[in-house]
């Protein structure tokens, strides 16, 4: 039988790290966002902002003495003042989250906590659970588990979130792909070879590079106007505490372009469990005639196919160019939960 205890203080939470990524390590949903040291980056900032005030209610579930599951919530009002129960991470700035829990304790975990959290909560009517992918079992199980503790339950298809499946050398990738867009990517990569302009694709290795890169993509990213407002001084340290914590867990990808030595264009993304996990781009729109966007990604993707990575995820959103280079559609859902 499945015992659950509330944690609400974040040294409760700081302690938790060994055992919170054993788990997740075999849970049926594994994510970047969900390693500890995400989510503790996450809560310096609460989301870069996005939160103005949130308070700690991971529910952990221990069986024979073992944590087999963990709710990772906090409690917060919603646009109506109304107080429910989120996933830490929430909303805009983690692609994906969920519980951590293995895939045969899924069921009877969720069950449990609906249970409990009536218990514990009795004035807390919602879980409003974002940004679960759409093959998760998480979504099953709570909507079971709703019916038979009596909680309603309410999916809710937020965006798109496509992929790249990789197999084999970067030429199979391209052979993969509409015949169309294989000519405009050999394009565009052969009009930047041709320039005779130096140009070089590299990764962010060395520590004592690590700050000036990260300004140097933020630069990047504020090109474009939306994320330039995006970038408020407290996203900016967001984007910074995530991206140095990436870097220390050896899980980081900060790739760039350069162009006769300038950076030109950046991508932030993780690279964790053989995939790439694209979390974020930048453009200086000054070096559009050598389209550094194409080729930036086009030299990604060769990277990817080189090293032998399973796939390259894009994350949320349905741009254009995701489905230009091939991408496969999945979701995000969000799920609610109401007693």
């Amino acid at each position: 039988m499945i015992s659950y205890r509330t944690i609400h203080t974040l040294p409760e939470f700081d302690v938790l790290a060994g055992p919170w990524n054993a788990l997740l390590d075999v849970s049926a949903s594994h994510v970047p966002f969900l390693r500890h040291e995400y989510l503790m980056a996450w809560w310096q900032t609460l989301g870069g902002g996005e939160w103005q005030q949130a308070d700690i209610h991971i529910v952990l579930g221990y069986e024979d003495g073992n944590l087999i599951g963990i709710a990772p919530l906090f409690l917060s009002g919603d646009k109506h003042g109304e107080m429910r129960l989120w996933f830490i991470g929430s909303i805009e700035v983690s692609d994906y989250l969920d519980i951590l829990v293995r895939p045969e304790d899924t069921g009877r975990f969720c069950q449990g906590l609906l249970r409990h959290l009536a218990d514990e909560l009795p004035e807390v009517r919602t879980l409003d659970l974002y940004n679960i992918l759409d093959d998760s079992p998480t979504l099953a199980a709570f909507t079971q588990a709703g019916i038979e503790c009596g909680w309603q339950s309410h999916q809710e298809v937020l965006q798109h979130s496509p992929y790249i499946p990789l197999e084999g050398d970067f030429i199979r990738y391209l052979e993969s792909i509409d015949k169309k867009q294989r000519h405009e990517i050999r394009r565009k990569l052969r009009r930047m070879e041709n320039s005779g302009i130096p140009h070089r694709w590299y990764i962010t290795k060395d520590v004592n590079l690590l700050e000036g890169d990260i300004d140097a993509f933020l630069q990047l990213m504020a090109f474009e106007e939306h994320k330039a407002a995006f970038l408020t001084p407290m996203m900016r340290i967001y984007m910074q505490t995530v991206t140095r914590c990436a870097f220390q867990a050896d899980c980081l990808q900060l790739f760039f372009l350069e162009i006769d030595g300038k950076k030109v264009a950046g991508s932030l993304s993780f690279d964790y469990l053989d995939r790439i996990w694209l979390y974020n781009s930048g453009i200086n729109p000054a070096y559009s005639e050598y389209s550094p966007g194409w080729v930036m990604l086009a030299g990604q993707i060769r990277h990817a196919c080189e090293a032998n990575y399973r796939e390259l995820d894009f994350m949320r959103g349905d741009e254009e160019y995701k489905y230009r280079f091939g991408a496969r559609d999945r979701f995000v859902i969000r799920l609610t939960l109401t007693r």
